[in-house]
């Protein structure tokens, strides 16, 4: 997936083991399918005889666990690991997950995938309780709310805990005697539980790490559960009823492998599905369909099958440029884009190209591909996006928290059309993308979080109220405008 091209970021990826003899190394290898969720930093955390050790650090799993005893050292029957990218605190160690907190009784690993939006509250008052936090992460905060609580079991504790915060999570917990992985009331992020034919059970971010250490999917974890595993098996319990069904829809459109499967609906085939409706709602004079690698290629595929048109290789992606997307000045990322992608001036010289991508961040991207298929000799190029305009923040573990740099939050359909270069521009519409994803509820927006595309968002904001009454103070824009 091109993170390090869009500069759209997911926070994290989480992966946990229990009852398995390799529980380490088979941690090490979920993590290395959930690389694109973040590569900012990775640790995992193992059981070992000698009580919960950890090994962690800046970069990619590969590189975080270069040397064979960072992993020897946490050999054991559980792990619990961690891939990241910041969307809330910063880029220092102590950010770096799994957590591990020592106390005098226990050792906790706490790792995270999403964003708390009444952290920074919560964080206030437990600071003037006397509470010492270790890192500037959102995710400490559900440790020092467990501790305080007055509950009388640890799983109280957490139920406790989870329901004094807000936002978008999935959370696991690792300690001595269990395994505990929670979602949120509205499912935003997703989690799901498999098993190992040694009977080892994990519980991720994604199906895909499922498959790639050979585990079987067992289930979804739900809005508001809290799953708990032990030596005696798991059990799954509701720590909230107040719940609905609204998960990520960029988790379909942008961030999840197409291998993967969220709530019972292929991302690929999702990805297919919004390109064949973008066809019929975004229709485009063209003589081939070309796809932005990767991520985007799923819905030209379906753009193409139902067009009519056919299918090209017309932009290719080299996969031995290092990760750009972490490049410290605009210009630097800009260059990345060439680095990264070139045209086939043999496919693309002389056609009208309908060109396919996943969605419009900032644009800078997008201005330098319909750039580089002109440099190539397209004739035309006519830009079709297989997701509504994103307008709108996200603030549930996305790291566009602000209008400023979204370009469709900032122009308008024919202004964005103008300043790409394109010869037409068209987006999918919300409903569409409701349709094509088509999960199976009767929840809002299909149990899809819309809230980038149309402003209206699923929960209350907490601390982030005002900091959204401003951004969109200056949004004049028309919402249902989706071509030009």
């Amino acid at each position: 997936m091109p993170a390090e091209v869009k500069s759209l970021n997911e926070e994290c990826g989480v992966f946990g083991v229990w009852g398995d003899p390799h529980a380490a190394e088979v941690t090490h290898l979920g993590l290395h399918t959930l690389q694109h969720r973040g590569q900012e930093g990775a640790g995992i955390v193992g059981k070992t005889a000698a009580g919960l050790r950890r090994h962690y650090g800046f970069g990619l799993v590969s590189e975080v666990f270069a040397q064979p005893e960072s992993l020897t050292q946490l050999r054991g029957t559980a792990a619990l690991g961690h891939v990241r990218y910041a969307t809330a605190g910063g880029r220092i160690l102590e950010n770096i997950q799994p957590l591990l907190f020592r106390f005098t009784d226990e050792a906790i690993a706490l790792a995270h995938n999403g964003n708390l939006t009444n952290a920074i509250t919560l964080r206030a008052q437990l600071e003037a309780e006397g509470a010492i936090f270790q890192s500037t992460s959102d995710t400490e905060v559900l440790m020092h709310l467990l501790r305080r609580s007055p509950q009388p079991t640890f799983k109280a504790q957490l139920k406790d805990a989870l329901n004094q915060v807000h936002g978008g999570f999935a959370f696991e917990l690792l300690t001595e005697t269990a395994l505990y992985a929670a979602v949120d009331p509205n499912g935003f992020r997703p989690l799901v539980v498999g098993q190992r034919p040694d009977g080892g059970l994990i519980v991720c971010s994604e199906t895909a790490a499922l498959n790639a250490v050979g585990a079987t999917y067992l289930r979804d974890v739900q809005p508001g559960q809290l799953v708990t595993i032990t030596d005696d098996g798991m059990t799954v319990e509701a720590y909230t009823t107040r719940t609905q069904l609204a998960v990520c829809s960029m988790e379909f459109v942008y961030f999840a492998r197409p291998d993967s499967e969220i709530h019972g609906v292929n991302v690929y085939q999702a990805r297919v599905k919004m390109g064949e409706k973008l066809a019929k709602e975004q229709p485009a004079n063209g003589d081939i369909v070309v796809g932005v690698p990767n991520s985007s290629l799923s819905a030209a595929i379906g753009y193409a099958r139902a067009s009519g048109l056919p299918y090209e290789l017309g932009l290719v992606k080299s996969q031995y440029v290092a990760r750009t997307f972490i490049q410290p000045t605009q210009a630097l990322r800009e260059k990345s884009v060439r680095m990264k992608l070139s045209a086939v001036r043999a496919v693309v010289a002389g056609k009208r190209v309908v060109l396919v991508d996943d969605s419009i961040v900032r644009g800078t991207t997008a201005i330098q591909l319909v750039q580089l298929l002109k440099d190539a000799g397209a004739k035309e190029v006519h830009l079709r996006i297989a997701s509504p305009p994103l307008r709108f923040p996200c603030f549930y573990g996305i790291d566009i928290q602000t209008t400023k740099e979204l370009f469709a939050a900032n122009y308008s359909i024919a202004e964005m059309k103008a300043k790409l270069g394109v010869d037409s521009l068209g987006f999918l519409s919300v409903q569409g993308l409701e349709d094509s994803v088509a999960l199976n509820t009767t929840a809002p927006n299909r149990g899809l979080c819309v809230a980038y595309f149309t402003g209206v968002y699923p929960t209350e904001l907490d601390d982030y109220t005002s900091n959204l009454q401003r951004e969109l103070s200056h949004l004049s824009i028309n919402v249902k405008e989706v071509s030009a």
